[in-house]
């Protein structure tokens, strides 16, 4: 049964029960002893995408993707092209001592071409940045985002006319065509003492010919999952995330093997992996989601693991380009 959020008056919860608890000495432990490679040991990239390839008009029957890095990424889907998660600061926190980006945007936000909406996941800082919000609302795009998110882009001065707020289960018509469709998905959210009094979400980006998943961040959630799958898939394209996972939030986090049974749940589609190699956020090195995501996938599930930047068809097949490889010891670039 397809139902909306639940508000308890102060904030939002999860369908099934989440445990965000941490043992917070311990954590700092891990933090100053870890041995794992948690920051590449040399700068990635650069990276650059093909700015003028993008700002070509997008084909109607076309499915392509651009992954900037984290949870960012340009959909084109039958014509029309939505962002996701747009993170362009070179931290993800509010203050100079946060997590610092691994690599400069493949493009800057001027570069972008022409969009037909900007898509938010929910509010914690690695996916809703300030500044990019500012100058993306200077296009007259508009943003979709999940119930109370749209207060924090009043405040920045984001036109009311450019948000549209979506409870789980609600769609909105884009444009003659196209279907966007708030879906849930398991978190929490919060950016400063508050928390979750905002709602969290994962999207159906849905086209005359295409369907495609973003997921932005959820733990485990395979029957939620399934649901959606039922609802609106199957999908041609799913993006999930792999990264930032740990046993000690295990329910807000999957991890690459949960990543991979939410893509079976939604029932397959070539799939890209988000959230990870772009900042320090867990106690895992940066590579590792990619290689454990790799060594469990079957030959049955289309990986797309394209460098950050670099354009990909959803249809071409996999597409494990190994790229973070050079930066590893003994890589091309080691």
């Amino acid at each position: 049964m397809k139902t909306p959020s639940r508000f308890n008056g102060k904030k939002f919860l999860n369908t099934v029960p989440t445990s965000m608890s941490a043992d917070y000495s311990s954590m700092l432990q891990r933090w100053l002893t870890g041995k794992e490679e948690r920051v590449p040991r040399q700068p990635l990239g650069p990276f650059k995408a093909d700015v003028a390839a993008l700002q070509e008009p997008v084909p109607t029957d076309a499915l392509r993707v651009t992954w900037f890095g984290h949870s960012s990424t340009l959909v084109e889907i039958d014509g029309l092209r939505f962002l996701t998660d747009p993170v362009w600061r070179l931290r993800a926190s509010p203050v100079a001592l946060g997590p610092k980006r691994f690599f400069a945007p493949p493009l800057t936000l001027a570069e972008l071409p022409p969009l037909d909406g900007v898509i938010i996941s929910h509010d914690h800082y690695d996916h809703l940045d300030k500044d990019a919000v500012r100058e993306l609302a200077r296009t007259g795009v508009t943003f979709f985002c999940p119930v109370g998110v749209g207060g924090h882009l009043r405040r920045w001065g984001v036109a009311a006319a450019q948000i549209t707020e979506l409870d789980w289960w609600q769609e909105v018509r884009v444009g003659h065509s196209h279907t966007l469709a708030a879906t849930p998905a398991r978190h929490f959210t919060g950016r400063g003492l508050t928390r979750d009094n905002t709602l969290w979400a994962s999207w159906c980006l849905i086209g005359p010919q295409h369907r495609a998943f973003f997921g932005g961040d959820s733990g485990p959630y395979e029957a939620g999952f399934r649901e959606i799958g039922e609802a609106y898939g199957p999908f041609d394209l799913v993006m999930l995330e792999i990264g930032a996972y740990d046993e000690q939030w295990a329910d807000i986090h999957m991890g690459p093997d949960h990543a991979l049974a939410a893509h079976r749940a939604l029932g397959g589609g070539a799939l890209l992996p988000l959230h990870w190699a772009t900042f320090n956020l867990a106690f895992h090195s940066w590579h590792e989601p990619a290689d454990r995501l790799i060594a469990a996938a079957g030959p049955d599930v289309p990986l797309l693991l394209p460098a950050p930047g670099q354009r990909v068809v959803a249809a071409a097949g996999p597409m494990t380009s190994y790229w973070w490889q050079n930066y590893l010891e003994g890589g091309l670039l080691g």
